[in-house]
């Protein structure tokens, strides 16, 4: 199986603060036999520099904590790496939940105050409508189980 996998989750130091979010159940997915892994980062393929300020989505916009917006790059990066898990024909992502590019159902509202509201990220939700399984580093065991019946 193909998975798409946010480089993030994988210890890639590529977030906005310049750190990585290593996930031991990820990894651990990552190392099973059949699983082949399609990293992905769209915030680095986007082409804005790390670090950076935090971003979040507005409605349809992404915004800086200072305030700038780089929706088109978050769009053009999403798009790039979308295209390339596509490409590879990956059956499902594990998404960095939350995220502005990789929330799969609930991001930060825009408000940078943690909190969070109902969407997607900009990534993510181009995966879900070509009909990639899109999921967060808290759902990788229900795809781990689904991989053990097949």
């Amino acid at each position: 199986m193909r998975v798409a996998v946010s480089h993030c989750l994988l210890g890639c130091p590529c977030r906005y603060d310049g750190a990585s979010k290593p996930d031991a159940r990820v990894r651990a997915f990552a190392e099973l036999p059949g699983i082949d892994v399609v990293p992905l980062c769209p915030e680095r393929a986007s082409g804005l520099p790390v670090p950076r300020p935090p971003a979040e989505r507005v409605g349809e916009r992404v915004l800086l904590a200072d305030g700038t917006d780089v929706t088109d790059a978050f769009r053009q990066g999403s798009e790039a790496e979308a295209a390339r898990a596509i490409e590879a024909r990956c059956e499902a992502a594990i998404l960095k939940a939350k995220s502005p590019s990789c929330g799969t159902g609930l991001v930060y509202d825009g408000t940078f105050s943690g909190t969070l509201t109902a969407g997607w990220g900009t990534m993510a939700q181009i995966l879900r409508d070509a009909g990639v399984r899109c999921l967060s580093e808290e759902g990788v065991e229900g795809l781990r189980q689904d991989v053990g019946e097949r």
